[in-house]
């Protein structure tokens, strides 16, 4: 045999262990890359936030998840490509002794299998790579259809060549030391079942109970390969975590960042305003979920103020409706520098600049408004005068510390007492007293009553919704035609819409590592049958039944499962809690889907561990003992 054949050979000799190593190398590699480069490409990637989308808040805990994520997926990679190698090599022990034995010299055995080791890492991290772009294809050509457009964003070689030399290089690294420690032991030992290769040698057996037989059985192997072990618990533990992260907090930050959108745009609400101004006021909603651009627009010109009579004919004639008129505008704003006292020395030192930008600006009646929006610090109370509620996203454009600063606006100061997540404009928005906006914007008087452009209207339950919505429409469209009536609640779902394919694509993402995760136990699983083989195969000699050694396989898997179960679902809640997302909305629908999920995945990934047991019981003895 040449010594270039023999490894090829030698691989396909053993084709299941060889595949298993491959397939979760290729999934590692392949979740890495996905992860940078969709991530990337639909705007929420590790050093990005969603352009002309979504709002600063948002994005900030969509890149949150990500980040984190990206590094649980990288480091899970990591210890699932260096498990591997560990594994493939440690059982090659035996025939590392056998060929000593037989006078092969150590470097050319040492040859062989660093040849092995190359080609398998080579092999899973290429096709990992290909698979990583082709998955990135095909989830970007599905969010094209869904109506998400995600970037163009050109594919860095480079980028990838660097994903693959990282795997690569720790698998040769990791893998190539088991082949060195291994070489060094002597023949006799290598060949010795009883001195298998990174194995403790555990207690005597003594005669036990049946009903602890297979539990104890179970538990010696577990402490016998302790390396092994604690690979595998290490593995399966940042599963869980990466698991936990990505379908619990993939769950509550779904049903928080909805509630947030829900209470800023509001359920069962209408908008009646001009024509004009309610196509804006949409354009302006739906740049939360669509990227586009809104063009110039005079907000105040007299032909889109709203008539008293309109007002009081709805107040007369239609009940079971919240009245909230506002006054919608757009101003150049100035950042007014604030003064914070620092902790430790107890000075005052004067925070922010001067920036300067455009932004929306929505004048309310403080006390009176139909929302209820999620905000820093406060909203407009009754009796405020010249103070400012700001959008997420203009608080981090503009302002270092947005309670302690103020703002211009009109050549008019507001002292900042909140801030708040807001889908319109993509979080660019102001909320000022109405009486304040109207003296500062010079809104045109009618009748000695200064007007507002826009009227929200929120029908409260349990009054019939189609029957007062159509009750509405007829009024306007019977006494003033050129206003229409904007149903919001079409638009609240398709942001809401929107957020759930986010947050499902974040779920989806440790797709490939749980795969891998899942070939690594069987691997685990397949180095415990190893070294238990003769002990098993005497266990049916004396009489015990398949079903006896499946269950004390079992068991083994189970203990490893249920203890990295443990630890990743308490350390991925904890992480959410007090990391990813804050104010918490947890409801007990999400946490019934949380467990179900969680305990699916459990379910599976033991009965997929189950394999390598069956398919080992089902040999005769003589064949067990070989």
């Amino acid at each position: 045999m040449s010594e270039t054949s023999f490894p090829f050979k030698d691989l396909m000799r053993r084709k299941f262990q060889t595949s298993i190593v491959v397939v979760s190398i290729t999934l590692c590699v392949a979740a890495t890359l996905l992860l940078l480069l969709f991530s990337n490409e639909i705007g929420i990637g590790i050093s990005s936030a969603i352009e002309g989308r979504l709002t600063a808040g948002f994005s900030a805990v969509f890149s949150r998840f990500v980040l984190f994520i990206g590094i649980l997926i990288f480091i899970l990679g990591v210890v699932i490509v260096s498990f591997m190698s560990f594994l493939m090599m440690s059982q090659r022990t035996r025939d590392i002794g056998l060929m000593k034995a037989a006078g092969c010299p150590n470097e050319r055995i040492r040859y062989y299998f660093r040849t092995e080791l190359l080609l398998i890492i080579f092999l899973g991290c290429f096709l990992g790579v290909i698979s990583g772009i082709l998955s990135n294809f095909v989830l970007t050509n599905f969010f094209s259809i869904s109506g998400v457009q995600p970037q163009q964003v050109s594919i860095n070689l480079w980028f990838i060549f660097l994903v693959f030399l990282t795997f690569f290089f720790i698998g040769v690294i990791v893998g190539g030391k088991p082949i060195s420690d291994a070489i060094k032991v002597e023949p006799s030992k290598a060949i010795s079942p009883t001195q298998y290769h990174g194995l403790n040698r555990g207690s005597s057996f003594k005669a036990i109970s049946k009903s602890r037989f297979a539990m104890r059985i179970a538990l010696r192997s577990l402490q016998r390969h302790k390396s092994a072990t604690i690979r595998i618990i290490l593995c399966l533990t940042l599963v869980f975590t990466l698991l936990t992260v990505a379908v619990a907090g993939g769950v509550i930050a779904d049903q928080t960042s909805k509630n947030w959108v829900e209470r800023a745009v509001g359920s069962n609400e209408v908008l009646i305003a001009n024509q004009e101004v309610c196509d804006q006021y949409e354009l302006l909603l739906s740049k939360f979920y669509v990227a586009n651009q809104s063009s110039e627009f005079n907000y105040t010109q007299e032909s889109y103020l709203i008539p008293e009579e309109l007002l009081s004919q709805l107040n007369q004639s239609i009940s079971g409706i919240s009245i909230d008129p506002r006054l919608i505008t757009e101003a150049n704003i100035t950042e007014v520098p604030g003064i914070a006292i620092d902790q430790n020395t107890g000075q005052p030192n004067y925070v922010g600049s001067n920036r300067e930008g455009t932004s929306l600006v929505i004048g309310v009646e403080p006390g009176k408004v139909l929302n209820d929006w999620f905000t820093d610090g406060e909203f407009l109370q009754a009796g405020q005068q010249w103070k400012a509620v700001i959008g997420d996203s203009i608080a981090q454009e503009m302002f270092s510390e947005p309670l302690v600063e103020s703002l211009t606006a009109f050549n008019n100061g507001f002292g900042i007492v909140g801030v708040c997540i807001d889908p319109i404009n993509n979080g660019k928005v102001i909320y000022v007293p109405l009486e304040n906006l109207q003296k500062a914007a010079h809104v045109p008087e009618i009748n000695n009553v200064t007007q507002v452009n826009m009227v929200l209207i929120k029908i409260d339950l349990p009054v019939n919704y189609e029957e007062t919505l159509n009750q509405i429409r007829t009024l306007v469209n019977e006494t003033y035609p050129q206003f229409g009536v904007l149903e919001l609640n079409a638009l609240l779902n398709k942001s809401l819409g929107f957020l759930d394919q986010m947050w499902s694509t974040i779920m989806f993402l440790p797709a490939f590592s749980l795969v891998a995760a899942a070939i690594c136990l069987v691997g685990y699983v397949m180095l415990s049958i190893n070294e238990q083989r003769q002990e098993l195969g005497i266990l049916r000699a004396v009489g015990a039944t398949p079903r006896t050694i499946i269950k004390i396989i079992s068991a083994q898997s189970f203990i490893v499962l249920l203890s990295c179960y443990a630890i990743g679902i308490i350390a991925g809640i904890s992480i959410v809690w007090l990391i990813l997302v804050p104010e918490l909305l947890i409801t007990g629908s999400a946490m019934a889907e949380i467990i179900g999920l969680l305990l699916i995945v459990f379910a599976t990934v033991f009965v997929f561990a189950l394999y390598p047991a069956i398919k080992f019981s089902k040999r005769c003895v003589l064949e067990m003992m070989s």
